[in-house]
């Protein structure tokens, strides 16, 4: 899409957003309102995938069009539209978001989210224990992964963590997860998983109106080995902090204490903000041995890189 100057009404529906793309590298984009946004697309790669224009390499600009593609909270293709010179099935384009169901009905029926809750994973004396092992550490502000560097943006993720070394809760940790969510995982998604990463402890507080937008925890080369997140409360009394998975509906999880959600890494979740109290949970991650390969490899490309830089 190419930016024309108007600004979509999605900026007021935040069931709603807008992306838009331009092959002009000298356009000046100002900031859009909140669901807006615009990106160049200097080697016309969105362009060509969109149909704006051809999938030859002829040079960008040469049978450009302007195109529009409506995609559901799934990601995948509602409805395309190009427009001509005069514009004039604009009126058409933004008349179809309209018309449509809210977000949590756009299917025909409800769309569950491809999750395993698991009661009881951990006991309460235990959840205590963890709780207390990050009250007594030194917990860290949490970054994110972001162009394979950890970087550190409030406006998208608020929370504190701490990595837990005691070996002797380590120990306990695996056995719990070895014993009540690894068949599980292999009796429904037919995978072996036999390796976890990171023992952390977070704490997503009120008073830092802690929090964590849509994201995924896999694409890119530091992250692609994970396959499966676990999300164990260990505390239930807070407000706010739900799970959601948007890609599939709007439903909020939230858990008793002690119970576990497991779900794949590539999913589109997201923690909404913590009005009341803390809440602590265990973030692990689990992978297999391709996974394994994958997380040596993406090691080894770092150093490289490391490495070329430092001569």
């Amino acid at each position: 899409m190419k930016h024309s100057g108007s600004t979509p009404a999605c900026s007021r529906d935040e069931t709603k957003s807008f992306l838009g793309f331009t092959i002009d590298p000298n356009e000046k984009l100002e900031a859009a309102p909140k669901g807006i946004k615009f990106v160049v697309d200097r080697d016309g790669v969105f362009s060509r995938h969109c149909g704006s224009a051809p999938i030859d390499a002829v040079p960008l600009g040469m049978q450009y069009r302007v195109t529009w593609t409506i995609v559901d909270p799934s990601l995948r293709i509602f409805a395309h539209f190009h427009t001509g010179s005069d514009r004039s099935e604009c009126d058409a384009i933004f008349a179809l978001p309209r018309s449509l169901p809210a977000t949590d009905r756009f299917g025909s029926c409800e769309i569950p989210a491809p999750i395993l809750v698991l009661p009881r994973l951990f006991d309460h004396d235990f959840c205590d224990r963890l709780v207390g092992l990050y009250e007594q550490g030194q917990a860290r502000d949490s970054g994110f992964m972001r162009n394979n560097v950890e970087v550190f943006d409030h406006s998208f993720k608020r929370w504190r963590d701490y990595f837990i070394d005691d070996e002797a809760v380590r120990k306990l940790i695996v056995q719990r997860i070895s014993q009540c969510v690894i068949p599980e995982i292999k009796r429904l998604f037919f995978m072996k998983i036999t390796r976890m990463e990171r023992y952390l402890v977070g704490c997503y507080a009120a008073e830092e109106e802690a929090h964590f937008r849509p994201h995924r925890d896999t694409g890119q080369a530091v992250s692609a080995h994970r396959r499966f997140a676990l999300s164990v409360a260990l505390n239930d009394d807070f407000d706010g902090g739900e799970l959601a998975f948007p890609e599939y509906n709007q439903k909020r999880h939230t858990i008793p204490k002690g119970w576990c959600i497991v779900f794949p890494c590539a999913i589109l979740h997201a923690v909404t903000r913590v009005t009341k109290g803390r809440r602590y949970v265990f973030l692990p991650f689990l992978y297999d041995e391709a996974g394994a390969q994958i997380k040596e490899q993406a090691e080894q490309q770092t150093v490289l890189a490391q490495s070329s830089a430092a001569l």
